[in-house]
């Protein structure tokens, strides 16, 4: 006979759980209160909901294995909301928990109750109240086999204080993980590379699921045997880096608007889409569809929900994107011909060409503009890309200074998997989610660039960071405004907008003293304004064993 919330934590660990993420209340306490003494775990507090669940969300993201976070009955949920909606949108496998009252006194509506499931459902993939003591160890087996299942993402459960604090006899086993490494059909498979292999100007749209897959380099094999230019999603939904930025066939990543896109695909005949929503648009433009319609599309992808969702395919290949892109560039090594081979050879040549006067003219501009006081962000982007450590994670929550993929453009990001960025845009969330991508891998350079809208929204998180000693770089981008804002008003061409009139889109009067906002939350903070002193200060916070923020003023060139 053991207790709901012991049976609770005793799976977790056959679930391989080291962290519990948190902010907990009255119905949570029973949690705290078996991890006062539990030293299978360490408990991370964080001041509020919003930075417990984007901490959690870093660290599962990195780990690619479930992380659990407990939040407090349905106020707190409501607080963590708009990082479950990052979560759902990325599929970041989380297991969130939250207290419940006690289910004897539920018809009496009490203080705090709520149907928290009914709340989460739309954004998660399962969602349960468990009603026994009995039930709890089926619940969590389902939730977590949920969450890491394609097409992975979070899931909740809601645990009433009686069945915490309950006691029955359960089987509690902990089943080993499912091998999810499935190949795709070889029909569609073979129909794929024949169309590949026969285009006379294929391009590669990659996203975020090729890295979460492990098969960068699958997809670059497939990327050489084809001479195929790889573009990733725009900065608006671009979340992990799925191809090397250095490869001499990586290209910028797609423009955000529909009638730029079309224009930049307008030169090729197949596309090979590997892991990506197709696709995902920001603000309406005509024409509406940013493909053109003679381009054939093939698509893999793991999740069948992605395929013909919004543009019919010539074939759509479902499956583990490792084993298929595998097994993809197996076929076209056999069945390309010399003369095929010939022409891949010539179009990497070409493509390496203008890559390479791409990056050389970007460098220009930047240097153009080194002396500039404030420091524009192009400045501030290529004075961090000449230092990053080869090893980096890099964490993007600065949407109007990091450029539009700035690192990945000159090839300075020389590794696939430590590279963050948003994709539901529900704001505080990357300062957070550098914090629990620390924790994932202690011994790699974390460096987080977070504009200072997006600071505020999670600036609690500061707090985590010093009270654990997780040595993240916190560089604040400083604009004072909210940049992006005001410049999808002007792609709306809204008229006070495009006067350069605006109205609660500027964050000064008073002016934010982040230094000191920072020191208040225990981490050492300072402020820099030349590339010199920015490079020196944050090489040097990379290799400290402490976190730090480093404020940088910046304005538009």
């Amino acid at each position: 006979m053991t207790t709901g919330i012991h049976i609770l934590l005793d799976m977790l660990v056959g679930y391989g759980v080291r962290y519990i993420f948190g902010n907990p209340g009255t119905t949570e306490l029973p949690l705290n209160d078996a991890l006062a003494d539990d030293r299978r775990f360490t408990y991370v507090l964080a001041l509020q909901e919003l930075p417990a669940v984007a901490i959690a969300d870093g660290y599962a993201q990195a780990t690619r294995r479930p992380a659990v976070v407990n939040l407090h009955i349905c106020c707190g949920l409501g607080n963590g909301m708009g990082m479950i909606y990052n979560a759902y949108r990325e599929g970041t496998p989380l297991l969130i928990t939250a207290g419940q009252q006690d289910q004897r006194m539920a018809f009496e509506e009490p203080i705090l109750w709520g149907r928290m499931t009914d709340v989460v459902r739309p954004w998660t993939k399962w969602a349960c109240e468990v009603r026994r003591v009995e039930d709890l160890p089926s619940a969590i087996r389902r939730a977590m086999q949920a969450a890491i299942t394609p097409p992975t993402g979070p899931v909740f459960l809601s645990l009433p204080l009686d069945v915490q604090l309950g006691r029955a006899e359960v089987d509690a086993t902990v089943p080993p993980q499912l091998d999810l490494h499935v190949a795709p059909p070889p029909e569609a498979l073979r129909q794929a590379a024949e169309i590949l292999a026969s285009a006379e100007n294929p391009a590669i749209l990659v996203g975020s699921r090729v890295c979460e897959a492990d098969a960068v380099a699958e997809l670059a094999a497939v990327a050489e045997l084809l001479g195929a230019p790889v573009m990733h999603e725009a900065t608006t939904s671009h979340g992990r880096c799925s191809f090397p930025s250095d490869h001499p066939l990586a290209t910028s990543q797609l423009p955000f608007w529909s009638p730029e896109v079309r224009d930049r695909l307008a030169e090729f005949d197949v596309l090979l889409v590997a892991g990506m929503k197709l696709m995902q648009q920001y603000i309406y433009h005509e024409p509406a569809r940013p493909i053109p319609e003679y381009v054939r599309l093939v698509h893999f992808d793991e999740d069948p929900w992605e395929l013909n969702k919004n543009y019919p395919l010539a074939v759509g290949v479902i499956g583990h994107l490792k084993p298929g892109l595998a097994q993809l560039a197996q076929s076209l090594e056999k069945i390309l011909s010399p003369e095929q081979k010939r022409r891949a050879a010539s179009r990497r040549i070409a493509r390496e060409k203008t890559r390479k006067a791409e990056q050389e003219k970007l460098r220009r501009e930047a240097d153009g503009q080194r002396a500039a006081q404030p420091m524009t962000p192009l400045s501030l982007m290529d004075t961090l890309a000449r230092i990053l450590p080869p090893d980096v994670a890099v964490i993007e929550e600065a949407p109007t200074t990091t450029m539009g993929g700035y690192f990945e453009q000159v090839g300075a990001l020389k590794n696939t998997s430590g590279y963050f960025a948003q994709r539901g845009w529900a704001l505080g969330w990357g300062l957070n989610c550098a914090i629990g991508v620390k924790l994932a891998w202690p011994d790699r350079p974390v460096l987080a660039l977070i504009g200072d809208g997006s600071a505020m929204y999670g600036i609690q998180g500061l707090w985590t960071a010093a009270h654990y000693n997780i040595p993240v770089t916190f560089v604040l981008c400083n604009n004072t405004e909210y940049k992006i804002l005001k410049d999808c008003a002007e792609v709306l061409r809204l008229p006070a907008a495009c006067a350069q009139r605006h109205e609660g889109l500027d964050v000064a009067d008073p002016t934010i003293d982040y230094v000191a906002l920072a020191q208040s939350l225990g981490v050492p903070a300072r402020r820099v304004d030349d590339p010199d002193s920015l490079a020196a200060a944050v090489a040097r916070s990379l290799k400290s064993e402490c976190p730090e923020l480093i404020e940088v003023a910046l304005r538009q060139p």
